[in-house]
Parts: C-alpha cells; structure tokens; sequence
C-alpha cells in the first residue's frame, strides 16, 4: 500500500468510516498550541515644563525608574531641551502605574510636572 493509500484510509477510519478491509490503522491525534503573542509595549514619557524643578524631575526618574544619578540627569535634560523623553517602556500595567505614581507624587509636592504614555 503506498503512503497516499494509508494516508487516505487514515482519514477515513478517523472520520468514523470503515473500507471493510479491517487492518488496524489507528489516528495520529497532533495538537497544535496557540502561539501567544507579546503584550504590546508602551513608552513611558515625561514632558517639560517652566516650573516643575530640574532637581525634582532627577528625584522622580531616580525614585520611580531605578536610574541611576547620572542617567536621571541626562534624561532630564533631554526633556529640558527637546520638550520630552521616553523614561522606560513597560507593558500596559507596569507604564500605567508608573504615571500615575508620577502624577500622584508630582501633584502632592505641588508641580504641573506631566507624565504620559503611548504605545510602542
């Protein structure tokens, strides 16, 4: 019987058919899993502004990112200069909760400093 033939009355015996000839074929079950896709990513940014302190915005990146000193302070003044910096990119949650930490403490010591997120 040629591998066409077998692969043939495989099917047939796995659809509940019997060709009469009686061999014992039996079914190969083959499970596929889903591939899982990425979460999308999303960039964390904050936004210049004339009066939240450069001090402060190095403390915030320190505090909430784990920068060190002298990352924090290059980004800082990256957002002085341009307007903006993207801080970190982080799933939907983690960047979610980053801002509003951010705003939250932002607000407490009275500054308009803002921090956004957008996706990747």
């Amino acid at each position: 019987m040629t591998m066409q033939g077998m692969t043939t009355r495989m099917a047939v015996r796995m659809a509940g058919r019997d060709d009469g000839e009686g061999d014992d074929l039996t079914g190969i079950k083959v499970e596929t899993r889903p591939r899982t896709k990425r979460p999308p990513l999303y960039k964390v940014l904050i936004l210049n502004d004339d009066y939240t302190p450069m001090e402060f915005v190095v403390h915030v990146l320190e505090r909430f990112f784990g920068l060190s000193h002298a990352q924090a302070f290059e980004i800082m003044l990256t957002v002085h200069k341009k307007g903006l910096a993207v801080v970190g990119v982080f799933s939907y949650e983690i960047a979610e909760t980053k801002v509003a930490q951010v705003m939250d403490f932002a607000q407490r010591h009275q500054h308009p400093l803002q921090c956004t997120m957008e996706r990747e």
